[in-house]
């Protein structure tokens, strides 16, 4: 049985060893909280990155092996009713979620020739309702129950659409653009109940999706000379979470490098 004293940190969209949610877990687990992930591997189907369908089952036994618990469920956030179940699942096995990280994301290329009401849709599920629900559950069941960590945290991904256009991506710019909005308005309602709220862009990370000529042009791009890797993100999450980051909310980080 966990206990009770150590945080326990939910990130979703953990279907990759290779990806940022897998590094955030890795790094938050070997800093002492235990996890819950979850993952949709038909939607991992559609993007074509992952070479392995047990690739979930694998990080969940690397998890354990670095220490404290770790378990995970396939769910997808695109149902509406996805929030309310996943945190009943998780309080009713192992209690109260300290940390939220909101990771999983929906991401197809369109351009403006193929942008239609479906496509728009199914990134608005994801990519905003699913994530807004899942603060909104992590909010009113924190403010029913005395939390024994003193502290809450969420964690929203954004993709730096502030800073640049993304062509041929509208549907996920316009949608991830709204995660930062959300959060900073968020931020402002929970922080009396000690829940700090913030968004970080991780810039251009290579997780297996970036082709050998675009990798190149983009690191003769970048001051230094590299892309983004995700244990980058991992160890700003892992600050952002920590007791030290308690005066630090409602902010866009963009950690990009430079670029």
């Amino acid at each position: 049985m966990r206990s009770p004293e150590r945080r326990l940190a939910l990130v979703t969209g953990v279907s990759r060893k290779a990806g940022i949610g897998a590094a955030i877990a890795r790094e938050l687990a070997r800093d002492g909280a235990d996890l819950f992930i979850t993952y949709y591997r038909p939607y991992d189907q559609l993007t074509g990155l992952p070479a392995d369908s047990g690739e979930p089952e694998s990080l969940l036994t690397e998890l354990r092996q670095i220490g404290g618990h770790a378990d995970g469920l396939e769910l997808d956030l695109a149902d509406s009713g996805a929030p309310a179940r996943l945190f009943d699942h998780i309080e009713a096995s192992w209690g109260p979620v300290t940390i939220l990280v909101n990771n999983a994301t929906h991401s197809l290329r369109d351009g403006i020739s193929r942008l239609d009401a479906a496509h728009l849709d199914q990134h608005y599920a994801v990519n905003i309702r699913a994530m807004a629900l899942l603060c909104a559950e992590f909010v009113r069941r924190y403010t029913l129950r005395s939390s024994r960590i003193g502290f809450g945290r969420i964690i929203n991904l954004s993709s730096g659409q502030g800073l640049g256009a993304m062509a041929g991506e509208l549907a996920y710019a316009a949608t991830k653009g709204s995660v930062e909005a959300f959060s900073r308005s968020l931020s402002m309602e929970v922080g009396k109940l000690g829940i700090t709220v913030n968004a970080i862009d991780p810039g251009v990370t290579d997780t297996g999706w970036i082709p050998p000529e675009l990798k190149l042009k983009l690191e003769a791009e970048s001051p230094m000379g590299r892309l983004g890797v995700p244990a980058d993100a991992a160890r700003l999450v892992r600050f952002l979470v920590s007791s030290e980051a308690g005066w630090i909310t409602g902010q866009i980080i963009h950690s990009r490098g430079g670029m």
